[in-house]
């Protein structure tokens, strides 16, 4: 397993895999992990042709496929699913590599594990991903929080997926510290629902 992925999604619900074909049709390599391959087999059967995939069986397959520094996101129920995968995964990683949260977590819990990872020199990204299914796929709205270091490593590849203003700005921005980009999804959707 060469380490050629610029970003690998684990986690392949509707969600996650939308964002990684997202990933792959902005020209990057993207790496593929499931708890089941089945699903994982699925994408890469279905949507292989949208762009560069690399299919993954295991945590250490799905790590080892990914450059330095590692990025990798974890598209997952929140709460304990997502200690769960980041359980799993952080044994393996280096400092220097991040671990992006893109599901729907309490801006607590984000400021949690940020903490227990920085401690190991991992940065943790959470981050607020907006726009639904078809967002994921098409473009959506990213509020990304953590480190000013991991931001200037992952900020251009989430500039690239996101949607674009009309005047082609993208909708994406560093938010600030630790659990600043669930906080801010937390106000969008309270805002989003109250308007609907």
């Amino acid at each position: 397993m060469s380490n050629t992925a610029q970003i690998g999604v684990t986690g392949l619900a509707v969600m996650g895999r939308n964002l990684a074909r997202n990933f792959a049709r902005n020209g990057y390599t993207v790496a593929l992990h499931n708890r089941t391959t089945a699903k994982t087999l699925a994408l890469v059967e279905e949507f292989g042709d949208e762009g560069d995939f690399v299919a993954t069986e295991s945590v250490e397959d799905f790590v080892a496929a990914l450059e330095r520094p590692r990025r990798l996101v974890v598209m997952v129920k929140a709460g304990d699913p997502t200690d769960a995968v980041i359980a799993e995964f952080a044994p393996l990683l280096e400092p220097g590599d991040m671990i992006i949260d893109g599901g729907n977590a309490h801006f607590a819990d984000t400021r949690r594990r940020e903490k227990d990872l920085r401690d190991q020199g991992i940065h943790f990204v959470g981050t607020g991903v907006s726009g639904g299914e078809e967002g994921a796929l098409n473009g959506p709205s990213i509020m990304p929080g953590g480190s000013k270091e991991s931001y200037a490593s992952l900020g251009p590849m989430l500039e690239k997926i996101s949607a674009k203003a009309k005047g082609g700005d993208p909708c994406v921005t560093h938010i600030g510290p630790d659990g600043a980009g669930h906080f801010v999804k937390m106000v969008h959707n309270g805002i989003e629902y109250a308007d609907m």
